[in-house]
Formats: C-alpha cells, sequence, structure tokens
C-alpha cells in the first residue's frame, strides 16, 4: 500500500477539546500576545530614540522602525479580532520570521533576543488555537 493510503493508527489524533479551561486559557495567551505587540508597536510609532538606536545597530535603514511599528499594529488588530485571528496569526509569523533573521544577521545572543520571536509566534498559535475549535480539528495534536 502506499504511503499515502497508510493503514497506520499510531497516529490517531487527540480528540480536541473545547472545555472552559482550553477556552480561558487561550484567550490569557492571545490577550497577552496582543499587549505585548500592542506595546511594541507603539513605541516604534512614537518614534522612542531607543528603537532608532536599536533599529540601526540591527543594520535598518534610519527611520524603519516606524515603519515596522505600523505593519505590526495591523497585524496585532488582525490578530486582536476573532473572526480574523488566524489570518493575523499568519502574518505574525512571517513578520516574527524577519526579526529572527535580522537578529541572527546581527549576531544576537541566542535565547534573549534570537529565540524571542519564537517564544512570542509559539503563545500567538496557541492561543488561537485553544480559541478555535475548527483549528483544532484542522491541526489536532498527535500521539
Amino acid at each position: 500500500m502506499s504511503a499515502i493510503h497508510s493503514t497506520r493508527t499510531d497516529y490517531a489524533p487527540i480528540a480536541p477539546r473545547g472545555g472552559r479551561i482550553a477556552l480561558w486559557t487561550g484567550r490569557v495567551l492571545s490577550g497577552l500576545t496582543i499587549a505585548f505587540l500592542a506595546f511594541d508597536a507603539g513605541i516604534k510609532l512614537v518614534r522612542l530614540p531607543i528603537v532608532e538606536e536599536t533599529v540601526g545597530q540591527l543594520g535598518l535603514p534610519a527611520g524603519s522602525g516606524f515603519g515596522l511599528g505600523v505593519l505590526l499594529a495591523w497585524i496585532t488588530l488582525l490578530y486582536a479580532i476573532p473572526r480574523t485571528a488566524l489570518l493575523g496569526a499568519v502574518l505574525l509569523t512571517g513578520y516574527l520570521g524577519g526579526a529572527i533573521c535580522t537578529h541572527l544577521i546581527a549576531g544576537s545572543p541566542l535565547a534573549s533576543h534570537l529565540l524571542f520571536g519564537v517564544y512570542v509566534g509559539l503563545a500567538a498559535w496557541a492561543g488561537v488555537w485553544l480559541r478555535d475549535p475548527a483549528l483544532r480539528a484542522l491541526l489536532p495534536l498527535r500521539r
């Protein structure tokens, strides 16, 4: 039998649970993620000197912090609205991937800078996954 039509059963999905604990855990994770992203976008939008200095240290053009703040604010808004949260999570993944790549090129420390985008991305995806039963059914955990 081909690999596409495998009869293996050891990959049985864990039944997606939609209890109140999962829902509230997802809301808390999403809320914390939204709060952090809104703060990050805000400090870029008000053009704090430390942001411009950091952007320069990362090798980005001067003044690009504001544009990144606008982009992040829109992505955060999409993530915060339940109907567009999945799109926001996808766009946030791309944004964070760019941040990770930028920190890699700049030689930033691994756990505190380079992987921080991974931590935020995991929190964002876990939040939306726990809040959305359809997403849990589409992307079930496997044993």
